[in-house]
């Protein structure tokens, strides 16, 4: 269905065969394809005016129900405010599943993937959307088990678990909602299969500690957890481009998130005890010698401790969830981290990999076993071309990322404070440039790292959207 403002629609049905598609060719698709045309609007509009055009796509059941609202310009001057336009653009992906609601992860493509569904349930916590957050957070704390929560749900079937920063996500997001309503109540309700919230999260953590079925371990030396390949956000596989299988720096900051909640909801020594030992173990293993940012993993094989891990060199952003989750509080390696990873952004976006070399390798192979990349220069500037030899090896190897931009700017808040304040919005301000681009009003999944930064992947990414909007309402309600 489609609606415009004023004008009129004239029916002119055409076919035309054949058309190139120049996006499908540099992919290796197919590249010509038919395209039907059923008419075309007739507007006019004078200088000063505006119109708009909504559309809404329709089951045939739906026919004769469309419901479309065009947004209307939020100020005098025909702008949108951001905070109105991305309210708007977030609520688009919180869908019903049961009884209970979740998030569909982009579109077109995605569906609901557990590390997603619970990093946008902070932005929906933001909007003011707590009815909804709470059906999300029982949806999934009701498919714990063994410490595992689903890595993404594919209709009935939540087997796929190989995930090791999910539900570690649920804490915070648990954490947030506690602050939103500045009540316990949540955590002491009950989910589906009649466990409370708060037994559902110590279920999870104690797992960690004595090692979960598909291979998540805390190092009992550390504190520290480990990671199997795959299984954190940056888990693109066939080709293995980023396996990060040890001690992954977000992973430990979620953990000490995780393990900082149950200490202050339990005041149980155990946790208290850990959530010290685990900060200590950042502090100690993760900075390099001769940088001035942290490793992003420590690699090793599984049953092998902290201690003895290979500090993986390359510079990426995952680090400044240790700054926004308070797992470091050292104010002259917070900086050092803030200025390293300056390098890494672009408008609107922050890069998953520097442009720089790297001391310890990172092969990335072929399903032909065929070498793909330079090992000691991994950056990969363009997602673009054949999925599994060009696009695969770009993911998470210098493409920017949207939902990671935000941490950049709350980090700077958090070190800088007040003194800070204005820096930090003028770079989240850059999201005005994604916003006006590919999918106007929403934010795109990812841009190419290289200039022009093109933006790529899904047109509207749900926790790009929803992150934006967090730091966002975070640093203007200073």
């Amino acid at each position: 269905a489609l609606h415009a403002m004023k004008g009129h629609f004239s029916a002119a049905p055409e076919w035309s065969y054949n058309v190139f598609q120049p996006k499908e060719a540099e992919r290796g698709l197919e590249a010509q394809t038919d395209i039907f045309s059923p008419g075309y609007f007739s507007l006019e509009i004078c200088g000063g005016e505006s119109e708009e055009l909504a559309g809404q796509a329709l089951t045939s059941a739906e026919i004769g129900k469309a419901n479309l609202k065009p947004l209307r310009p939020a100020t005098s001057d025909g702008t949108f405010k951001i905070e109105a336009l991305l309210g708007h653009s977030i609520r688009n992906f919180v869908v019903k599943r049961d009884d209970y609601e979740t998030v569909m992860a982009g579109y077109p493509w995605f569906l609901d993937w557990g590390r997603d569904t619970l990093i946008c349930a902070r932005g929906l916590i933001s909007a003011g959307m707590l009815d909804e957050v709470r059906k999300i957070l029982k949806l999934f704390a009701s498919f714990e088990k063994d410490g595992s929560i689903p890595n993404m749900i594919s209709g009935k079937n939540a087997s796929n678990r190989d995930t090791s920063d999910a539900p570690l996500w649920l804490f915070v997001a648990c954490a947030d909602l506690c602050a939103a309503e500045a009540s316990d109540s949540f955590i002491k309700e009950k989910a589906p299969d009649g466990r409370s919230i708060l037994q559902i999260l110590e279920s999870i953590a104690d797992n960690y500690i004595s090692g979960t079925p598909n291979g998540i371990r805390c190092d009992s030396s550390s504190g520290l957890v480990f990671s199997p390949p795959h299984f954190t956000w940056m888990d693109t596989n066939f080709p293995a481009s980023t396996p990060r299988e040890g001690y992954p720096v977000e992973i430990q900051a979620l953990w000490h998130a995780a393990v900082s909640f149950l200490a202050e909801k339990k005041r149980d020594a155990k946790w208290i005890s850990l959530k010290e030992t685990i900060s200590r173990s950042i502090s100690k293993y993760f900075p390099l010698r001769n940088r001035t940012w942290l490793s992003d993993c420590l690699l090793c094989e599984k049953g092998k401790a902290a201690k003895d891990a290979v500090q993986d060199d390359s510079l990426r952003p995952n680090q400044l969830l240790c700054l926004t989750l308070g797992a470091l509080c050292d104010r002259k390696i917070s900086e050092d981290i803030l200025s390293s990873t300056q390098e890494l952004l672009v408008p609107g976006a922050i890069r998953s990999l520097a442009d720089r070399p790297v001391s310890v390798p990172l092969k990335i192979l072929g399903n032909d076993s065929k070498l793909l990349n330079d090992p000691l220069n991994p950056y990969w500037g363009h997602y673009s071309g054949d999925e599994d030899t060009r696009r695969k090896p770009a993911y998470h190897n210098g493409t920017a990322w949207t939902w990671q931009f935000p941490l950049y700017p709350e980090a700077y808040f958090k070190v800088y404070g007040r003194e800070g304040l204005a820096t930090a919005k003028s770079l989240l301000t850059s999201s005005m440039i994604t916003i006006r681009s590919a999918s106007p009003g929403n934010i795109p999944e990812i841009l190419d790292g290289d200039a022009p930064h093109l933006p790529k992947g899904c047109d509207a990414q749900a926790w790009g959207a929803t992150e934006l909007y967090r730091v966002w309402k975070l640093l203007n309600s200073q």
